[in-house]
């Protein structure tokens, strides 16, 4: 049977870390504030595959009370949602994305990102749809505060 879950996260831009999307640095003159690298794409993602199996979100298999897990690649975090897939006998069809935020310009990364993703899921880059988009000068993202993204992922699962 096919199986789909959504995923949102967001985090507020911080002085004096990278900026990491999708297990890329990307220049900025700011990053994000996490326990984490704070990749907010890899945690939209994460959460879409762990809600298409039923599973609880990050925060609950990553809490930002664990010492030991400080500083961690989100690429990481997206590798133990699909090896939970894959424990249910699954795996991981396809999954979409999109990355909300007025800057950086994110279009000249999608191409790394997508193989970092395809890579950390175990699919096909052609799989992987990665977009980027802007807030229209709205909101917090629209007043440069943070990043937001978005995903949907599709699971295969055996019958039962």
């Amino acid at each position: 049977m096919t199986l789909c879950g959504i995923g949102y996260d967001v985090h507020r831009f911080a002085e004096g870390r990278p900026l990491i999307l999708g297990g890329v640095e990307i220049p900025h003159s700011h990053g994000l504030e996490g326990h984490s690298d704070a990749d907010v794409l890899c945690h939209a993602i994460a959460d879409a595959i762990l809600g298409a199996i039923g599973e609880r979100d990050i925060g609950h298999h990553f809490p930002n009370t664990d010492e030991s897990i400080r500083g961690i690649s989100s690429l990481e975090i997206v590798r133990k949602a699909v090896d939970l897939v894959a424990r249910q006998s699954g795996r991981v069809l396809n999954v979409d994305a999109s990355v909300v935020t007025e800057a950086p310009k994110i279009a000249p990364h999608l191409a790394a990102m997508k193989a970092n993703l395809a890579e950390a899921i175990g699919i096909s880059a052609k799989r992987v749809g990665l977009k980027a988009t802007t807030n229209e000068h709205l909101g917090f993202i629209g007043r440069g505060e943070g990043i937001a993204a978005l995903a949907v992922a599709s699971v295969e699962l055996p019958l039962g």
